[in-house]
C-alpha cells in the first residue's frame, strides 16, 4: 500500500535502544533534525518519532514494535492523529522492508545511512517510499553536521562493524564488515567536542580495538588526543581480545589522560563453548591477556560480557565460566541469557538450552558477579581520586560523576558539571560510591 502524504514534521523526538554506539548515532540523528530547523519535544507530542533500535536480543526487536502501537495510541489520544514514526538503527537493516509490511511505518533507515534522515523525512512526507539500508560509512559521517554543545562525558564513533562472525551474533550482517573512519576526521571531531564542553571522550566500536589507520593502531590515536587541550580523560569500548595489541596495553601505562578500565568481552570459560562461539580466544589466551594488562596498569578496573545458556553448554561448561569469574575479579560484567538471532549460525545448533536452564545460571552467574562488583567496590574504601562531574544528584546539594574507574560517585559540593573533583572515598555500596571533596577543590 503506498503511504498517504503527510504534512512535514516540525517537532521531532529520537529514542535510542541499547549499546552507545546507538546512543551517539540517536544524538547523531537529532542533530540532523535541529539543523533541519525542527524542534525537539517529548514522544508524545512529537510529530516524527525516530526509534533507533537494537537487534542483539530478541525481545528488544519486540519491543521496538510494541513501541511503534503505544506511540500511535498515545499521540491519537492526546491529539486525534497519528505522528510520523521512523525506524531506524540495526532493527531497520536488519528486516527493511518487512517492517513497513508489519507496522506500516513511514521511514526505514540503516545505521550507515541515517545522514539521509532528512531526505527519507521529505520522501515521506509526499507520500513516497522512504527506506535506506546502504552501507556507505565514510559518507554517512562526512555528511553530518556540526556538534553542538555536548555533556562532560561524550562518544566519539571511530570504528563500526565487525569481521570476526561469532555464531551468535548479527551484528556483521546489521553493521557490515569493520570500517575505521579516518585519522584526520576523528581528530578534528574530538576537538570540536572538546570546545562544545566534552571533558572525557569514549572512542566506540564494534571492535574499537581493530581501529587503524594504514600502520597506526588504536593507541597511535589515543596518543594524539592525549594532546587535545582541555581534555582530561580518554575511554574506549567495546575491544576484541585478539586487537588487543601489547601498543594497546602500554598506552594504559604510559597515557595519564587514558582511564585505568577496560571492557574485555570473554563471553564464556569453557574452552569448547568459546569454539561453538566462534570466539577465537581460548580461556588461557584471554587470561594471559590480562595478566599483561595488569602488569601495565596494576589498578585497572577489568569488565567483561557473559552469555549463559548458549547452545550444547553443560553444567561443567557453566562451572568454568563462574571459575573464570573467580580468577579475574570484574569490577563491572553485563550478563545475558543466550538470544537466537534469525541468520546466525548458533540458532540452528542442537541442544538449545531450556529457558529455566538458562534463567537459574544467569541468577547464579550474576550473583557471583555482583559479588566481585561489590568486592571492587570496597577496596576504593578511603582512597582519594579525582571525579569528574556529570549531573546533579536527587539530594540538595548533591552531584554525582564517575571516578577513573567507571564508578558512580555521590558527594556534596559546589562543584559545576564538567569540574574535575579531587574526592576521597568514603562510603562503598555494590552500585556506587560517596565520598567527600578536598581542597583544592578542582583537579584542572
Amino acid at each position: 500500500m503506498k503511504p498517504a502524504p503527510q504534512k512535514l514534521p516540525r517537532t521531532f523526538a529520537v529514542k535510542s535502544f541499547g549499546c552507545q554506539m546507538n546512543m551517539y548515532d540517536g544524538d547523531r540523528m537529532a542533530e540532523l533534525m535541529l539543523a533541519q530547523g525542527l524542534t525537539p519535544a517529548d514522544t508524545a507530542d512529537a510529530d516524527l518519532i525516530v526509534l533507533n533500535t537494537c537487534h542483539i536480543r530478541e525481545k528488544a526487536t519486540e519491543k521496538v514494535y510494541s513501541d511503534i502501537g503505544r506511540l500511535r495510541k498515545d499521540a491519537r489520544k492526546k491529539h486525534g492523529g497519528d505522528p510520523m514514526i521512523a525506524i531506524a538503527g540495526c532493527v531497520a537493516q536488519a528486516e527493511g522492508a518487512e517492517i513497513v509490511t508489519r507496522a506500516n511505518v513511514d521511514i526505514v533507515v540503516g545505521p550507515q545511512a541515517y545522514h539521509n534522515l532528512p531526505e527519507l523525512v521529505a520522501k515521506a512526507a509526499r507520500g513516497e517510499s522512504a527506506l535506506d539500508t546502504g552501507m556507505p560509512v565514510e559518507t554517512k559521517f562526512g555528511a553530518l553536521p556540526s556538534r553542538r554543545r555536548v555533556p562532560p562525558c561524550a562518544f566519539l564513533t571511530v570504528q563500526e562493524g565487525c569481521d570476526k562472525f561469532c555464531t551468535y551474533c548479527v551484528v556483521p550482517y546489521t553493521r557490515g564488515a569493520e570500517v575505521s573512519r579516518g585519522w584526520q576526521q576523528i581528530v578534528d571531531e574530538a576537538k570540536a567536542l572538546v570546545d562544545a564542553g566534552a571533558r572525557e571522550l569514549t572512542l566506540l566500536g564494534q571492535n574499537v580495538n581493530a581501529w587503524s589507520d594504514g600502520p597506526r593502531g588504536l593507541h597511535h590515536l589515543i596518543a594524539e588526543l592525549d594532546k587535545i587541550s582541555g581534555l582530561a580523560r580518554i575511554r574506549y569500548t567495546t575491544s576484541h581480545p585478539n586487537d588487543m595489541t601489547q601498543g594497546l596495553i602500554d598506552a594504559h601505562r604510559d597515557i595519564e589522560k587514558l582511564m585505568p578500565f577496560l571492557h574485555l568481552p570473554v563471553q564464556s570459560g569453557s574452552d569448547r563453548i568459546l569454539k561453538a562461539m566462534n570466539r577465537s580466544h581460548s580461556r588461557d589466551s584471554y587470561l594471559r591477556l590480562l595478566e599483561r594488562v595488569v602488569a601495565a596498569r596494576p589498578d585497572i578496573a577489568l569488565s567483561g560480557d557473559f552469555i549463559v545458556g548458549f547452545p550444547g553448554e553443560t553444567e561443567a561448561d557453566f562451572r568454568d565460566t563462574l571459575s573464570l569469574i573467580d580468577e579475574v575479579g570484574y569490577a563491572q560484567a553485563f550478563s545475558f541469557k543466550y538470544s537466537p538471532r534469525p541468520g546466525t549460525p548458533a540458532a540452528g545448533m542442537d541442544d538449545q538450552i531450556a529457558p529455566e536452564e538458562m534463567d537459574e545460571r544467569l541468577q547464579r552467574l550474576q550473583a557471583a558477579l555482583n559479588r566481585d562488583q561489590a568486592a571492587f567496590n570496597a577496596r576504593t574504601l578511603g582512597r582519594r581520586c579525582s571525579v569528574l562531574i556529570e549531573r546533579k544528584g536527587k539530594l540538595p546539594g548533591q552531584m554525582l560523576g564517575k571516578s577513573p574507574w567507571l564508578q558512580s560517585v555521590h558527594l556534596l559540593t559546589d562543584a559545576a558539571i564538567g569540574d574535575l573533583v579531587a574526592v576521597d572515598i568514603a562510603r562503598a555500596d555494590p552500585n556506587s560510591l560517596s565520598g567527600v571533596q578536598r581542597i583544592p577543590e578542582l583537579v584542572s
